[in-house]
């Protein structure tokens, strides 16, 4: 293959010809590569040994690549967990939403199942409450990680130490009243993968006015049960849910 000028469109297929030309160094690997020369890129991509080099830069100033004693490249950890986030979104879509669809029948209430997004958290799912008033998140918001029920979760399974957070390691639930919000209330549950392995939280929220202390108390059995399912979905044995579900 011939090498592609820098300016040679018809070599990046349209769009961006710098992140066109990434994206190639990066496909240029196969799953028999532990790792390539900067002459093999070139021929496999047909692009300028100095495109390489300019491109690489980025590439391993932000881990998708990673350059060798040796002078070679190997692919680098950022694409590993591009690739676990797609994995878990594409399994959690066809895991959660089923349970989901279920808790909120049970409850009336609405359903969210956030993942952590470094200090932050993000709705992933959402399914809305039967009634009119309710407590209203979209999929794709973003929420403080250290407040409110799901939040708090959250970070007990991600390590904070401290309390509430050893108290939720212990009870695999936490309940939130008015905390990130005066106006609404709920309670969380983690869902794991092998080895207790975080993926997300399952949490049932409403307004305050409906959804009292009571209310969601009478929910954590159900609550911890659906974790539980999610997570033995996710390959993890459910163990510690199953064990708070049943205590009084």
């Amino acid at each position: 293959m011939a090498p592609a000028a820098d300016g040679d469109s018809s070599a990046t297929g349209g769009g961006v010809a710098a992140l066109n030309r990434a994206i190639a160094i990066l496909t240029a690997f196969t799953a028999k590569d532990r790792s390539l020369s900067l002459a093999e890129l070139a021929a496999r991509t047909g692009l300028y040994k100095s495109t390489i080099l300019r491109l690489v830069v980025s590439l391993l100033e932000h881990q998708f690549m990673e350059r060798l004693e040796d002078g070679r490249y190997r692919i680098g950890p950022a694409a590993f967990q591009l690739g676990t986030m797609y994995q878990r979104s594409v399994a959690a879509n066809d895991i959660m939403l089923p349970i989901m669809r279920e808790l909120s029948d049970l409850s009336l209430e609405s359903v969210a199942f956030y993942v952590r997004s470094g200090a932050l958290r993000t709705c992933l799912y959402r399914v809305e409450s039967k009634h009119p008033i309710r407590y209203s998140i979209r999929e794709g918001d973003v929420l403080p990680l250290e407040s409110g029920s799901g939040g708090r979760v959250l970070a007990a399974f991600s390590g904070k130490a401290g309390e509430p957070y050893d108290a939720i390691r212990r009870d695999f639930f936490y309940m939130a009243l008015g905390e990130r919000d005066p106006e609404t209330a709920g309670i969380s549950a983690p869902v794991f993968s092998p080895g207790q392995n975080l993926v997300g939280v399952l949490t049932l929220a409403g307004p305050r006015i409906r959804v009292t202390e009571d209310f969601l108390m009478k929910m954590r059995q159900p609550l911890l049960q659906a974790a539980a399912r999610a997570s033995r979905a996710f390959g993890d044995d459910g163990a510690g849910l199953d064990r708070a579900s049943r205590m009084n």
